[in-house]
């Protein structure tokens, strides 16, 4: 009898190894990204994930699934990469113009979205938090501020459905320790004002939240403050990792965009449509979109709830834009 393809790759043959594990990776990734808020530390963190399961693969007797046994190692490779500071934030930009003050400051700032092109993992119907929810990047920044074995526990439980006694090995603890963990990361994320029932964008965006970052990008391209405004809540955010400024509120949000147009001196923004994170985003250039001499300029994330922004993330990492593509190419 042929051996087995878990067989082959116990026995040393990386190929077989690679066909194994092909069905987990993109899922692992996306849990990665979860746990650290960034696509480049969850690639990171991914490759090392692969390379331990490889140096362990002969050890594996079936005593879970192979996708537990996979979880369990990406779960530890990202806290054993938060507890030894490998995640840093990265430099802060300096602004071309001098912004007004913020109104607070936004912590998680090595924070990155997450692009749609890559969603390809299904709901898994054992999960207790919507699909659509637990990729919006409120919430994975929401989980940046948790403890961290908190955020795992919430994440292997709540988001991707595994069992208390699956979590509680994963993470070498009790029953009763995982059922503490979940209590205070559920607790601290019912506190998170961007995670209340009226910030929540709605998976699948309805044809009136199309027309609202339409409208949202004719305004932002020409720095019409006025028409942006005008399609805010009264308590909309602004945030621009990985800067740390946060700007709450139409009036100080509007402050901020006046500074910047200024500060551009005429230039203004092109922004492409895209999608990250299951919500409205643009690829930015400053400049004409397409025009050789236009340079990248990151990307813009919206929050969008009930026909109105709630919250825009303004990414200032010019090499976001290569990873993500316009939305419908």
């Amino acid at each position: 009898m042929a051996p087995s393809l878990l067989e082959r790759a116990q026995g040393g043959d990386d190929d077989a190894f690679g066909e194994l594990v092909a069905p987990y990776r993109a899922e692992l990734h996306l849990h990665c990204y979860r746990m650290l808020g960034s696509l480049v530390d969850a690639d990171d963190v991914l490759q090392d994930t692969m390379i331990t399961a490889w140096k362990s693969i002969a050890g594996f007797r079936g005593q879970s699934s192979l996708r537990t046994w996979l979880y369990r190692i990406a779960t530890n490779r990202c806290l054993n990469a938060i507890r030894d500071a490998k995640r840093r934030p990265p430099p802060v930009p300096a602004p071309p113009f001098s912004p007004p003050r913020p109104s607070g400051a936004f912590e998680a700032t090595w924070l990155q979205p997450y692009p749609d092109a890559w969603l390809k993992q299904p709901a898994d119907p054992h999960a207790r938090l919507d699909a659509g929810e637990a990729i919006r990047l409120a919430f994975v920044a929401a989980l940046q501020c948790l403890v961290p074995r908190q955020g795992a526990a919430l994440l292997l439980y709540d988001v991707l459905g595994f069992s208390l006694s699956e979590v509680a090995a994963m993470l070498d603890a009790t029953p009763t320790a995982v059922k503490g963990l979940l209590q205070r990361a559920r607790a601290a994320l019912q506190r998170d004002p961007q995670l209340s029932p009226g910030h929540r964008a709605v998976p699948g965006s309805s044809t009136a939240d199309d027309e609202v970052a339409r409208r949202f990008a004719e305004a932002y391209s020409a720095d019409d403050v006025g028409a942006l405004v005008a399609l805010l809540t009264d308590d909309a955010w602004l945030a621009m990792p990985p800067a740390p400024h946060l700007y709450q509120g139409t009036d100080a949000i509007a402050g901020f965009l006046r500074a910047s147009a200024a500060g551009r001196a005429g230039q203004h923004l092109a922004l492409v449509p895209t999608r990250a994170n299951g919500q409205h985003g643009f690829v930015c250039f400053l400049g004409a979109a397409g025009d050789p001499r236009a340079r990248p300029s990151g990307v813009i994330v919206l929050d969008i709830a009930a026909g109105r922004i709630t919250g825009i993330t303004r990414f200032l990492e010019p090499t976001l834009v290569k990873t993500f593509p316009p939305w419908g190419a």
